[in-house]
């Protein structure tokens, strides 16, 4: 029997320990299987690696207040985790992730942003933010100063901070111009955010952030979607290892580490595009 992708389906054969949906899929004796149970990331991003190390590759991050699964702990701090919206597992920090109860009910849609100990820009900062933050709204009114509204509210783990109401406010624009406001943020393996994106996080950053949820690395988002030959604006194009959102129908954005940031290229063009073009391996299109 074929067991499921390693990337989304926890089991460690040295601890002979699984979580439950594995139980048919796993044969002999000594297995021990558990329950997953409900989490949260903490009020920073959440580096989950490789394995328990920290020198140990970054596979993924969590985002401040988003919803976990918490399958188990080792003996020295660590905790596999897994995402609850692209279920990506990986290890993290057990210190960096919150078991209590969380309702969040505010989102942050600004790219970047902070959170303040006080309703004014000249207060500590309490917390680096990003697009798909979750918060909860705290306590007492909006309060204005200098034009600006600030927001109160509690950051996972509960502290209390403030935001700018901008930070919240619904988007305003459309899906290109939206992925385009990440052009030059820089290259991080496993980044998910405008602090740092590797290619699939920016895909997958910029098709959520329209109700278009993707799967976590590039080779899982080019199974997911509908392949087409030629590509239109906002379809993604796939190469090894690699994932690019099309602009038109030749030039592509995508996160990557030949220049270390989010580049446009140019397929077939210049010697980095017609290296992109020769590997080019498809496009995706959503049709969901």
């Amino acid at each position: 029997m074929t067991l499921p992708d390693p990337r989304t389906h926890a089991r460690d054969p040295q601890m002979k320990i699984a979580e439950d949906a594995l139980r048919d899929h796993l044969s002999g004796p000594g297995w021990r299987f558990v329950a997953p149970t409900p989490a949260h990331a903490g009020p920073a991003r959440l580096s989950l690696r490789a394995r328990p190390e920290p020198d140990a590759p970054q596979v993924t991050e969590a985002l401040p207040g988003e919803p976990l699964e918490l399958l188990w702990e080792n003996a020295d701090g660590w905790a596999h985790v897994r995402t609850a919206g692209d279920r990506y597992l990986g290890w993290a920090r057990a210190d960096g992730v919150q078991a209590r109860p969380w309702q969040p009910d505010l989102t942050v849609t600004a790219r970047r942003a902070h959170a303040y100990a006080g309703p004014k820009i000249s207060q500590p900062i309490r917390a680096e933010l990003a697009h798909g933050a979750r918060l909860a709204r705290g306590t007492g009114g909006i309060v204005t100063e200098h034009h600006r509204r600030w927001v109160p509210v509690a950051l996972p783990g509960g502290q209390d901070a403030w935001v700018q109401e901008v930070t919240l406010a619904p988007l305003d624009t459309d899906l290109l111009t939206f992925a385009l406001g990440f052009l030059d943020t820089p290259y991080v393996w496993g980044g998910r955010s405008a602090w740092g994106l590797d290619c699939s996080g920016l895909t997958q950053l910029v098709y959520g952030a329209f109700g278009r949820d993707l799967p976590r690395d590039a080779d899982q988002q080019q199974a997911f979607l509908t392949p087409v030959t030629e590509a239109q604006p906002g379809d993604l194009a796939f190469f090894p290892g690699h994932v690019g959102l099309m602009l038109d129908g030749r030039r592509l954005l995508h996160a990557n580490a030949t220049h270390m940031r989010v580049t446009v290229e140019t397929l077939g063009e210049g010697e980095y595009g017609a290296r992109l073009q020769a590997e080019l391996s498809g496009f995706g299109r959503w049709a969901q």
